[in-house]
């Protein structure tokens, strides 16, 4: 009897197609730093518990709590990562990075990301904002839901 094994590598590649992903450094609560988001930003950013990041390590459960917002017009959807909970990393490459913002669904121009990177840094509490290549994230499969 021969063992099935999933191709998460070909599952992540086609989840991160036409994605950008920005990391930010700001240490507050996340609930509040999507209140201040989406006031700054007119967003509505709202967590969604059915695509909360769950890894097991150390014989733990830890679970990273993920914000969406889907632009009304258009494809573009927002995700908010948690990087942190209780000690813990979703990417551990990016341990000074408190939040992952990934958008997908739609071709982002560079300009787009400069302008909301600049608008993410008027957000009290944001320290910094920076994009993150694909080619730096070492554990991408644990950002796919």
């Amino acid at each position: 009897m021969s063992n099935l094994t999933l191709n998460t590598k070909e599952l992540t590649d086609e989840f991160f197609e036409d994605t950008r992903l920005l990391g930010i450094v700001a240490p507050i609560e996340d609930s509040k730093f999507c209140r201040l988001l989406n006031a700054i930003l007119d967003m509505d950013f709202r967590i969604n518990n059915e695509i909360e990041i769950q890894l097991k390590k150390k014989n733990r459960d830890y679970f990273f709590s993920v914000f969406e917002y889907k632009e009304p017009s258009g494809f573009l959807e927002h995700y908010l990562y948690n990087n942190r909970f209780d000690g813990e990393f979703l990417l551990p490459e990016f341990k000074r990075i408190d939040f992952l913002w990934l958008m997908k669904g739609d071709e982002l121009a560079n300009e787009h990301i400069s302008l909301l990177s600049e608008n993410i840094r008027q957000v009290d509490s944001v320290q910094l904002v920076a994009e993150l290549t694909n080619e730096k994230i070492k554990n991408k499969e644990h950002l796919v839901f």
